[in-house]
Parts: C-alpha cells; sequence; structure tokens
C-alpha cells in the first residue's frame, strides 16, 4: 500500500470530490464544492515529491521533470479511479486528484432530465456536453454512455486523458484509450477510430482545430460522436466550435455543424442545501430544424430563443433550470445569481443584493 493512499480513503470517507496536495500547506479536500483543511502537518517538498513519485508509472516521471506538469489515472481497486495532475509552483511540487468513482451512477441516479438518456439511442451525429471544469461533464457523458451499453449492441470508443470512467463491456463493446498511454493525441485517436469500425465515439476533450474537425467529420459521416467543451450555454458551445476555424472556413463549418450537431447540453454544479451533496442545472439545445437554420445564418444570437419556446422537445435554458432548483429549496439563492446569466431575475431572492460593477 502506498503512503498516499491513506489520503485517499479519507477522501472517499469524507465524501470528497478533490485532494489538494500542495508543498508548504497541509491537505484540502473538497467537499460538496468547498475546501477543508485536512488536520495533518505541513508537506514538506522532499516528503510529498517521494509520496506521489511512489504511485507514478516511470514515464509520467520524466514527463513532469522536463515540463513541469503532467496527467495520469490513478486507481486503487475496490476504492476508486483519480485523476492525477502533478505542476511545480513557488514553493515546490504540488498534485490534485479527482476521484472517479469505481460504480458508475445512471441516469436516474443522478436525476437528469428525460430527454438527456435519449440521447445515447441517437444513430448518428455531434452531442457536446459543456460547461466549467469541475461542472459535472464527466459523469454525465458516463451516464449516457452506460444508457447505449446497456441498450444498444454497437462498438464504442472513448478517447481521453486520463481514462476517468471504466465501462465493463455488456450489450456493446467498449475500447478505453488514453492520451499518452494508447495514442499519442485525440487528433490521432479520432483519425485512427475512423478505422476502427466505431457505431459511439466518445472524446474527452475538443480542445484544439484538428481534434473539433475531425469530430464533425465523424459525425457526418454516420457515427454518433459525443464530446466536451469548456463553455458556459448552448449559443457560446455553437459560436467557439465555429470560430476555432480560419475564417475562410467558417460558413462551410456553419453548414456542415447545422447538419451534423444533434444536442448541447451546458451545465453548472451546485453544493445542495436541503441535503449532502451536489446537484446539476443544464441547459438544454435539441437541434430542431429552427436551431439548424439560426447555426446556418449565423443567428446564434437568437438559439436561446428557439430554446425557450422548443420545451416540448426537451429543451430547456440554463437559467430556467437554476430557477427550478431555487424554487424546490434545493440550492442557496446566493449561488444561484452567482451562476445564472440573467443575474435579475434573481435578484429579488438575495437578502442583500450585491453592487456588482461588472453588470453597469
Amino acid at each position: 500500500m502506498a503512503k498516499i493512499d491513506a489520503f485517499f480513503k479519507l477522501m472517499h470517507d469524507q465524501g470528497a470530490s478533490d485532494l489538494h496536495l500542495v508543498s508548504g500547506q497541509p491537505p484540502v479536500l473538497r467537499i460538496n464544492g468547498e475546501m477543508e483543511r485536512i488536520k495533518y502537518k505541513m508537506l514538506d517538498n522532499d516528503f510529498l515529491r517521494s509520496m506521489l513519485y511512489e504511485i507514478s508509472p516511470e514515464d509520467k516521471v520524466k514527463i513532469f521533470e522536463e515540463t513541469g506538469d503532467v496527467d495520469f489515472g490513478y486507481e486503487i481497486p475496490g476504492l476508486a479511479r483519480y485523476r492525477a495532475n502533478f505542476f511545480m509552483q513557488k514553493y515546490g511540487v504540488a498534485a490534485v486528484f479527482r476521484q472517479i468513482p469505481s460504480k458508475i451512477q445512471t441516469a436516474e441516479q443522478l436525476g437528469l432530465p428525460a430527454v438527456i438518456p435519449k440521447l445515447a439511442l441517437l444513430p448518428r451525429g455531434l452531442v457536446l456536453v459543456t460547461g466549467p471544469t469541475g461542472s459535472g461533464k464527466s459523469t454525465t457523458l458516463a451516464a449516457i454512455i452506460d444508457v447505449a451499453n446497456r441498450s444498444r449492441k454497437d462498438h464504442i470508443i472513448t478517447v481521453e486523458d486520463p481514462i476517468e470512467f471504466v465501462h465493463q463491456s455488456q450489450s456493446c463493446i467498449i475500447n478505453h484509450r488514453e492520451v499518452g498511454l494508447h495514442t499519442r493525441t485525440f487528433s490521432s485517436a479520432l483519425r485512427g477510430a475512423l478505422r476502427e469500425d466505431p457505431d459511439i465515439i466518445m472524446v474527452g476533450e475538443m480542445r484544439d482545430l484538428e481534434t473539433i474537425s475531425l469530430a464533425i467529420e465523424a459525425a457526418s459521416t454516420g457515427h454518433l460522436v459525443f464530446g466536451t467543451l469548456h463553455t458556459s450555454s448552448a449559443a457560446k458551445t455553437v459560436d467557439r466550435v465555429i470560430e476555432v476555424f480560419p475564417a475562410n472556413q467558417q460558413e462551410q463549418v456553419r453548414s456542415t455543424l447545422a447538419d451534423g450537431l444533434r444536442a448541447v447540453v451546458a451545465q453548472v454544479l451546485f453544493k445542495r442545501i436541503d441535503k449532502k451533496g451536489r446537484c446539476a442545472a443544464m441547459e438544454i439545445m435539441i437541434a430542431t430544424p429552427a436551431v439548424r437554420n439560426l447555426i446556418r445564418e449565423g443567428k446564434t444570437f437568437q438559439i436561446p430563443s428557439s430554446i425557450q419556446t422548443g420545451k416540448r422537445y426537451g429543451m430547456q435554458l440554463l437559467d430556467d433550470a437554476i430557477m427550478d432548483l431555487l424554487n424546490k429549496g434545493m440550492i442557496n439563492p446566493d449561488d444561484a445569481y452567482a451562476k445564472a446569466n440573467d443575474k435579475g431575475k434573481f435578484r429579488p431572492y438575495l437578502k442583500t443584493p450585491p453592487a456588482d460593477f461588472t453588470e453597469s
């Protein structure tokens, strides 16, 4: 048993999502979104480095020594998997570990809107799950892939950095590929995937032009592609995808994206006040003919209006989802205000509305 495993057990027992280990500071857990210090000694740089290297593959240590940061996955059988990031900072080495539960939560257990599991049954197209870091994108995607795994008879390929949720093949065959371990880059894995007879491809992060271009191409050639982006709304997601391309290609990309896109789910995570835990508020855009026309014509600023009028298709605006959680007494009004797009709707719920200079 590695020395650091004791922290992972404490993390599991406390229900923490993240473990922070920083030279010159005691360990810190993130529990329900808030940082809480562990009663432990200050971590000396040499002690922390030796503790981290004990669980690190040799090639990852080499990369870290050369570049100053590295990502990889670590697993304690029977407990959980962890997404690890080592980095250098002013006072020495530091690391952050995100816990990935060994048991995948179903869409029902997560309380996802009814339209979300249906995305797993689409025959083809591009589905994007977006939101800031730590907003639960991976958990939502894992639940969708789980539906496909249990309901379809297909070949699923996931490409991640590192592998997070591990699915056991059920009705589907699932192959997990890790960037840096099983393939060089997201884009090279995607190029390879098109020759590996996939039905569903899950791309852990669409972070560059080539990866986004290949994902759109795969969705346009009969595959169902799931991907993630760090955007805060459906309209901004569409804009982000298009703006990655050079100006002289954007008109063609609009047309291709309009044809291939099936849905965008943009989510944020909240600490619950009614019980322990967290919950997600989701903006859901389904690519109806009206939405496709807006994308094709470059009128993405009108997408929120189409979402508002498309409730019968399962669409909803983020602010409406946040308001629903607030009215159910599940979240704090201050948190709702902080994460809403139209903050004016939520000011009446605040005891002392802040003077926010950014709104002027």
